[in-house]
């Protein structure tokens, strides 16, 4: 009698557990994948933010991903781990590089086994599928200034500041951020002699110069950031000189970071992407792929930025950019 009340409970145990599945259905519904995802670095906040992102898009689709980066930023050991996960056979492989030249052999030979390569922040990587991005240079240089011009009321001098005019990224986002303001804001003016001043990725330095910079143009009204560290520097100095609401910036911040600024009122508006996002994204992307599902400009990824997807070589770019007010600056997590 006990034996046969036990194999009842079990049967309705084993109901009840598929009955509780998450659905596959759509573009996510495929079973028995083997997935990973490797990040720049892991413990730290913006990649945390991007497991979750992971994790979230593993409980959606009922399908395991592995999550495995370096403890430091240290591309030899990321190589590594890539390395093991090919030797592992995963069907479908996203990796945030830390360097993208040391990982383009790797990628080769995942490729060369059949392994679907997915990249995101690597939008010159040779040897991968395609490389997902939340948006161009210049839409997000062009966004950043849209912020800024609304705070500025669209009128005055302003300058740039990038981490160093050698890192990339942060010089393209300044220029479609100039490029932005020459066509819609003809009230702004850009400070051609300080046009592009250096932050060294460094909020002390980013204080110290805008310091300067005050000193310099008495009528100085805005700072456009590129690095998450610019309008950190350029808000406390502002702060200090006590020129808040009549000198302002805008660009790249990290929530956490930026919330006592933004409520107190010495920042407005700091701009970003999301990497939760970011990754969900980089997991549907691999997914549709393995399906057969074709990729080309107008692709909708099926979440927010992401639906009207612009296809230029391998790099896939949406519109996947956010402002952060003290409003929601406390409903992201990072």
């Amino acid at each position: 009698m006990k034996k046969s009340i036990a194999i009842f409970l079990s049967a309705i145990l084993l109901i009840t557990m598929v009955a509780c599945s998450p659905s596959q259905s759509g573009s996510q519904g495929s079973s028995g994948l083997k997935i990973a995802f490797v990040p720049k670095i892991i413990n730290q906040a913006w990649f945390d933010r991007m497991e979750a992102g992971v994790r979230k898009w593993s409980a959606d689709n009922n399908i395991d991903v592995i999550y495995k980066g370096p403890t430091e930023a240290d591309p030899a050991a990321q190589v590594q781990i890539i390395t093991d996960l090919v030797a592992q056979k995963v069907d479908i492989l996203c990796v945030v590089p830390l360097d993208p030249i040391s990982c383009e052999p790797i990628f080769k030979r995942a490729m060369d086994q059949g392994i679907i390569v997915i990249t995101h922040e690597a939008g010159n990587q040779q040897n991968c599928h395609y490389d997902v991005e939340a948006f161009t240079s210049d839409q997000y240089g062009a966004f950043i200034m849209d912020t800024l011009a609304k705070q500025m009321g669209e009128r005055g001098k302003y300058i740039t500041m990038v981490g160093t005019i050698m890192m990339a990224s942060h010089n393209e986002w300044a220029d479609g951020g100039v490029a932005r303001q020459k066509a819609a804001y003809p009230n702004m003016e850009l400070i051609v002699e300080d046009a592009r001043v250096e932050s060294l990725a460094d909020a002390e330095v980013a204080y110290n110069v805008t310091k300067e910079m005050l000193k310099k143009y008495s009528d100085l009204r805005g700072i456009m950031g590129t690095t998450s560290f610019d309008v950190l520097g350029v808000a406390r100095a502002v702060k200090e000189a006590g020129k808040v609401g009549e000198v302002f910036t805008a660009g790249s911040g990290i929530p956490s970071e930026c919330a006592g600024l933004l409520k107190e009122g010495s920042l407005t508006a700091v701009t970003l992407w999301d990497p939760f996002y970011s990754a969900y994204a980089m997991l549907n992307l691999g997914v549709m792929i393995k399906e057969g599902k074709e990729v080309k400009t107008g692709m909708d990824l099926n979440l927010e930025g992401y639906h009207n997807m612009t296809l230029n070589g391998k790099v896939l770019t949406g519109q996947g950019w956010i402002t952060i007010t003290k409003d929601n600056v406390d409903t992201f997590g990072f």
